[in-house]
């Protein structure tokens, strides 16, 4: 499961220059997805073979003065929740600053681990500098330049050892079970739909401000299913003023569609696909996630016998180029198509859970390479030799070759497409390499 490490701090500080340091390593690989675009404040990154996904917080602040530190401090309760592991940066240049103290006062009364980092030590004379932090309480400072990465190795080693194992945190659930999650905007009848389907009690588990939510998982069981629905209902909700909704709900989904296999993405059919809603949906896909879409309320929508087919329409053209994806009208206040809806995400999972014997990969693919091979460049033909299906958790081909560096996108789209056509693998993401052999 995902380890989600989160970088808090006053704007300024350098949190983007380190959030782009530690993902750069991967920028690369997240590059083969074609037309995935990136969040900026969301990347993954591994050290020491240990993988774990960034969230910099400091992208989002908008607003004036007055609400700054209002803000930040949300921030800084908002990685508390979601984290597993947050650093808290600060900057020698400036020094100790009284907003570095609000923030340090609310780390300091919570439990998960936090790695002070002092950040801009650039000169022996600033290594001198981050003593005055050790002042905040939060044991060793990490001097480090984000810029050119000095102190920032021995930061990963220390860090990487304070993520949780797997096996620690998710006893509570059977590990060989699909875990389903229901994520999507405020207010779309995301809790509704986990309340028809588990019945109603489940709102009174709303656990008190500051204690950990019990069990990210709830078994479902009933209508021949069984698996587990990754809990986003029990969040707790606190009444703010200059909510950021936006920013605060997509952060919150990333917990969710990390701990899942499928997620059930649910749209209000009065306000169509936003967004917010592609920024969810491309976090999905980029995890490698099976994707249902859910549009709810429909039973508000005027229509006439046209209506679902352009309103489908309307999404393809949105989630364009990875458009295979289920697509369902429900209404969770009239109960209207839940169940179905249930089973088309188990179907996804199942579609991504599926290995297929490299015989017959070869023999279907290689055809269809042979009807139309990959176009010349620069006067080289290139030739696929061989096709396997890489041994992990989702779909992904290494189609070996010799030229593998000459292979364009579109042609990459048109295998991709083949593959889709001949192995159902609706909802699924896929990923195709091109590998020499």
């Amino acid at each position: 499961m995902g380890n989600i490490v989160a970088i808090v701090g006053r704007p300024n500080v350098g949190k983007s220059t380190l959030f782009n340091r530690l993902i750069k390593n991967r920028q690369a690989i997240v590059e083969e997805s074609s037309g995935v675009t990136r969040d900026r404040h969301y990347g993954k990154s591994d050290w020491n073979g240990k993988e774990f996904s960034v969230i910099d917080t400091g992208g989002y602040v908008v607003g004036s003065e007055d609400i700054f530190e209002e803000e930040i401090r949300k921030q800084v309760e908002l990685a508390i929740d979601e984290a597993d592991v947050i650093i808290f940066m600060v900057e020698v240049k400036a020094g100790l600053l009284p907003l570095d103290e609000d923030v340090a006062d609310i780390l300091r009364r919570q439990k998960k681990p936090v790695f002070l980092v002092a950040n801009k030590v650039d000169n022996a004379q600033r290594a001198l500098g981050i003593h005055e932090f050790h002042s905040l309480g939060l044991g060793e400072v990490y001097g480090i330049s984000a810029i050119n990465g000095s102190g920032t190795g021995d930061l990963l080693d220390d860090l990487v050892e304070k993520l949780p194992d797997d096996d620690d945190n998710d006893n509570d659930i059977d590990n060989e079970l699909p875990k389903i999650a229901v994520v999507g905007r405020p207010n779309v009848g995301k809790s509704s739909l986990v309340n028809a389907l588990l019945g109603k009690e489940r709102n009174i588990v709303t656990p008190i401000a500051g204690t950990t939510r019990d069990s990210l998982y709830t078994r479902f069981q009933g209508f021949g299913f069984d698996f587990e629905l990754v809990d986003t209902a029990g969040i707790r909700k606190k009444a703010k003023v200059h909510e950021n909704i936006e920013y605060y709900s997509t952060l919150r989904s990333i917990r969710s569609i990390e701990k899942s296999d499928v997620i059930m993405l649910m749209i209000d059919a009065e306000n169509g696909f936003e967004s917010q809603d592609m920024s969810i949906f491309q976090i999905a896909q980029r995890n490698h996630k099976g994707i249902v879409i859910l549009v709810n309320k429909w039973d508000l929508i005027e229509k006439d016998h046209t209506s679902t087919k352009k309103y489908t329409e309307h999404i393809r053209n949105r989630i364009a180029p990875f458009t295979d994806v289920p697509i369902m009208f429900i209404s969770v206040l009239n109960k209207q198509r839940l169940i179905k809806a249930l089973q088309l995400a188990l179907d996804v999972y199942q579609r991504r859970t599926t290995k297929i014997a490299t015989s017959k990969l070869n023999k279907l693919m290689l055809e269809e390479i042979e009807n139309y091979p990959p176009p010349a460049y620069k006067g080289k033909y290139i030739q696929i030799k061989y096709i396997t299906q890489l041994p992990i958790h989702y779909p992904a081909f290494v189609f070996f070759c010799n030229l593998p560096q000459y292979i364009r996108d579109p042609y990459k789209r048109f295998i991709e497409n083949k593959l889709r056509e001949h192995l159902n693998l609706t909802g699924v993401p896929i990923e195709v390499f091109f590998r020499k052999k």
